[in-house]
């Protein structure tokens, strides 16, 4: 995808932009207040990991109407109605509002704002579709990462499921939030380039068909590769594929089991290899992995070293999208916050800015979120918002990828255990503050009483 597509301010949804046309012909330009949440977790999900954060400030900071873009709109029947100043408006076009964030790599919850945009209405309105879809998907992939890492026990997880992502794009950010969800790399060569994640692959079954005996195929490939081949052995037969490794003197730096019982298959070549002296030869495996099936292996004593996870992973296959939303919290009225919030029926949002206080136990690990005003204080607290941008530029240059991995290695390491289970974990305790749900109350109190004057 181009610089120019990348943040193009047509990648949003047409009712955004019609809003914006409407807030503009009715001469709304107040600054207005929203935040960008998941309403709950997805079944087996007990945490996420928030991630996405960077490409979401890139689209803020560079965000455009292009000329093309214009005459489009100028174009299109839903705005026939619409006068020549608003196309005007466009093609000056700028995000100029303040963003506070929860940091990439955080541990966050349902309900809980990963991010807060507080701008002109029309500005905030337009980013929406992206933000969510950027925010939702690079942390659903983390999140799943983080699960799938987990249950390989310390054994190394590469990433490469570019190939079954919903388009190149989305391949080369799942790889992003992959290793910031604990994957040791990618396949993903632009991922490498663009993000400098470490880059891995093996060879594939053509490869091996290509050539007329499997033995000449091993030779060919390691002959240009010395130090790095991952030879895939599964072509034909799996041990007879060892046999012939073995016998050509080859010494690869792993052999890769893709089908099969990888139990059996693993512990079989894992004797002949030590039997022949290549103790350093490692076994990756890969074949419709995810953290269940790893877990079960595991548990039935494979000798695999490290694994290769693919479409699980870059599409979060068994929970494929967050309920995220971006809901308006307060509309600034005579420099005074006037509070917004949604009433219908499980659908509720708490009105005004939050904050996010994380309560530590005296051991260090996470005891309970609240959810509170911004203004609100509990001592001892972690905060996990805070200010990245302001008159729409960054405030401080981003974490590099390797520090946001780090974070998020560390606050897995802080969630208890029960929570972090990859069945019947127990629920992280998350409540809504006293005085927020106070401020909620007196919203619906002061609407019901408007409705009632204006029915009499």
């Amino acid at each position: 995808m181009s610089e120019a597509l990348r943040h193009s301010a047509l990648l949003t949804d047409l009712y955004e932009l019609t809003m914006a046309a409407a807030y503009f012909e009715n001469g709304l330009r107040a600054n207005a207040s929203f935040e960008l949440f998941v309403r709950s977790l997805p079944p087996q999900r007990s945490y996420l990991l928030a991630a996405g954060l960077e490409q979401a400030l890139d689209f803020l900071e560079a965000v455009r109407f292009q000329p093309e873009d214009i005459s489009f709109l100028r174009r299109h029947s839903a705005f026939v109605r619409v006068k020549d100043a608003f196309f005007d408006y466009l093609k000056n076009f700028r995000f100029t509002g303040e963003v506070w964030a929860v940091p990439e790599g955080t541990l966050i919850f349902s309900e809980e704002p990963l991010l807060r945009v507080t701008g002109p209405i029309i500005e905030a309105q337009i980013v929406e579709t992206f933000l969510l879809s950027t925010l939702t998907f690079q942390t659903m992939i983390a999140s799943k990462a983080g699960r799938v890492v987990a249950a390989a026990g310390g054994r190394g997880v590469v990433e490469f499921g570019s190939r079954r992502a919903h388009g190149p794009e989305a391949g080369v950010l799942a790889a992003r939030a992959a290793y910031i969800g604990g994957c040791t790399g990618t396949s993903n060569v632009t991922a490498g380039a663009r993000f400098g994640i470490p880059t891995f692959g093996t060879l594939a079954h053509s490869f091996v068909m290509a050539y007329r005996d499997e033995e000449e195929a091993f030779r060919r490939f390691q002959q240009f590769f010395p130090d790095d081949s991952v030879l895939l052995v599964d072509t034909y037969d799996t041990i007879a594929a060892i046999e012939k490794i073995i016998h050509s003197g080859l010494r690869p730096k792993g052999v890769r089991l893709d089908s099969g019982d990888l139990v059996d298959l693993s512990r079989q070549v894992r004797h002949r290899l030590d039997q022949a002296g290549l103790t350093e030869t490692r076994i990756f495996a890969s074949g419709d992995l995810d953290e269940f099936v790893i877990a079960d292996l595991l548990a039935r004593g494979a000798q695999i070293d490290a694994f290769g996870v693919g479409t699980a992973l870059a599409t979060s296959k068994d929970a494929p999208a967050l309920g995220g939303v971006y809901k308006l919290v307060d509309v600034v009225s005579d420099d005074a916050p006037s509070y917004r919030a949604k009433f219908s029926k499980e659908k509720i949002t708490y009105p005004g800015r939050k904050q996010v206080f994380r309560l530590p136990n005296c051991d260090g690990s996470f005891r309970e979120d609240v959810i509170a005003r911004d203004s609100e204080h509990y001592p001892g607290a972690e905060l996990l918002l805070s200010p990245v941008m302001r008159e729409g530029k960054r405030l401080m240059p981003s974490p590099n990828l390797g520090q946001i991995r780090n974070r998020a290695r560390g606050e897995l390491s802080r969630l208890s255990e029960p929570c972090r289970r990859l069945q019947n974990s127990e629920p992280y305790p998350v409540r809504f503050s006293r005085e927020l749900g106070a401020l909620l109350e007196d919203l619906r109190h002061g609407l019901t009483h408007l409705a009632g004057e204006e029915a009499t």
